[in-house]
């Protein structure tokens, strides 16, 4: 099959950019955390002031207002989605509406029993546990949180063999928000024990703008409508990554002295970090070209894929698939990968006439 190639292609490779990475990157994780810049203020207070996500706000508001008529916590909870849709976000709004605390862990930290003991203990009534990638949790421990959950109790073993008691202590009633991007990974157990379980969904290209135009206005950044929306494009409809194009642009603007954030500029910025239109960077744009050129646009197999683009596989089907198969550009059959033809289009080659089907 002959491709014809159109326009100009960069085929430098680069390093992989954290831009696009729904992730919290480790530059952002270990922030000081003795210092608050503006950017700690950037998450929205209340549901009033949260983007997005229409039905699920609607759910949570019916939720907060039923416990407080109650005087009582609010049912457990299991927000399940993408990273960088807002579950961390939500649980702090939740905590802020009620007006108790929330204390944030993640289940990779709670190694041992005594590390989630400690935690349960210290709750008071109503508070909020937010438990990150709660379907990492290890056996010992998602065996503590059961009657937690429940009966608001923790169960101690005390001594060894013979002589083991379990002593019972009494917990406060709290609520545990779990987050998880993986929800089929729960256990059955632990996923019925949530009264409301609740999915997060990608945003939609108007409401990432407001998101922008929010976190500029907070920032003291100035930025067109039209500015906003250029950057919302390229922004995967997740708000962490628009969050994080905006002030890759705030930077290029103040370096190239612009007053304000214009369609152009923003694209001037993005594309220096290889941001297409379409929120596609240059390894997302290898892995489309190489099965088009290397294997006629597919089906190919991902280890395959992964070889003659030097990427892991699991990277390329955990990280750069689901966004392609999400805008259209790759189908995932039981044959392997497929190329489409919008995939064809956006990398400016012309596709076989007619598409082959597989």
């Amino acid at each position: 099959m002959a491709i014809k190639r159109s326009g100009n292609q960069n085929s430098s490779p680069n390093v992989k950019s954290d831009l696009l990475s729904p992730e919290v990157t480790a530059q952002e994780r270990n922030a000081n955390p003795n210092f608050e810049p503006p950017e700690a203020s950037l998450r929205p207070q209340t549901l009033d002031d949260y983007v997005g996500q229409r039905d699920l706000k609607e759910v949570l508001r019916i939720a907060i207002q039923a416990a407080q008529g109650r005087q009582e916590a609010i049912d457990h909870l299991l927000l399940y989605g993408p990273p960088g849709l807002g579950k961390t976000t939500l649980a702090l709004i939740l905590a802020e509406e009620m007006q108790v605390r929330c204390k944030i862990t993640a289940a990779p930290a709670l190694e041992r029993p005594r590390d989630i003991t400690g935690i349960l203990l210290a709750l008071q009534p109503g508070d909020i546990l937010f438990i990150d990638e709660i379907h990492r949790l290890n056996r010992l421990t998602e065996e503590l949180l059961y009657p937690a959950m429940e009966d608001f109790r923790l169960d101690i073993t005390m001594g060894k063999g013979q002589s083991a008691k379990v002593r019972s202590l009494n917990l406060a009633r709290f609520t545990l928000v779990g987050a998880t991007t993986k929800v089929g990974s729960l256990t059955s157990p632990l996923r019925d024990r949530f009264g409301l379980i609740q999915r997060l969904r990608f945003y939609e290209l108007d409401e990432l703008q407001q998101i922008i135009l929010r976190t500029a206005g907070l920032l003291a950044v100035p930025i067109s409508p039209a500015g906003a929306q250029a950057i919302a494009l390229r922004a995967r409809g997740t708000p962490r990554i628009a969050n994080r194009l905006l002030k890759r642009v705030r930077d290029y603007a103040q370096v190239k002295q612009q007053p304000e954030i214009t369609p152009t500029l923003a694209s001037e910025a993005l594309d220096l970090y290889q941001v297409d239109k379409r929120g596609l960077d240059w390894t997302d744009r290898l892995v489309l070209q190489t099965l088009i050129e290397q294997f006629q646009g597919g089906p190919t197999g991902l280890e395959a894929i992964a070889a003659a683009t030097g990427e892991d596989a699991k990277t390329i089907e955990e990280v750069y698939e689901p966004y392609l198969l999400q805008i259209g550009y790759l189908a995932r059959t039981s044959r392997g990968r497929i190329a489409t033809a919008a995939a064809y289009e956006h990398l400016g080659l012309t596709p076989p006439n007619p598409l082959l089907p597989w």
